[in-house]
């Protein structure tokens, strides 16, 4: 199993409208970097779902229930999709702020590559990450 985050703008489509819809097709990614991330997603991984914006924090986490295919609304083939499963919401958001002061989680892209909206996390990251939402911040 692998892990990602996926980055949204919380008044385009937040977890919430996630939690409500259940089921989505993550679309609209067109940076190269990201679609390489997003085209290595396999059905079983799992995704943090990042709130960018004022909120910038991380809220909730999802399951990749389909790999990427093609996205049927565009006509370049180079660009696909994923369907994810709304999972659960933090007990607590783990805001930017926290993650860029956690030793632990420096060397993340969500640190480094601030702009990157598909992003791999790594088991160790996932796991802090994880314990940090049990905390009250």
């Amino acid at each position: 199993m692998n892990y990602y985050l996926l980055k949204t703008e919380p008044t385009e489509y937040s977890f919430d409208d996630l939690m409500k819809d259940g089921k989505a097709v993550w679309s609209g990614v067109s940076a190269a970097p990201a679609l390489i991330h997003l085209r290595a997603m396999k059905k079983g991984d799992r995704a943090f779902i990042y709130h960018t914006g004022k909120e910038k924090q991380i809220v909730g986490t999802a399951a990749i229930v389909a790999g990427p295919y093609p996205d049927p609304n565009e006509s370049d083939p180079k660009l696909v999709v994923v369907e994810i499963k709304a999972e659960q919401r933090l007990l607590h958001p783990v805001p930017l702020s926290l993650i860029k002061s956690t030793k632990a989680l420096a060397s993340m892209p969500l640190v480094r590559i601030g702009r990157l909206s598909v992003q791999p996390v790594t088991p160790k990251e996932w796991e802090t990450i994880t314990a940090l939402s049990k905390e009250s911040v």
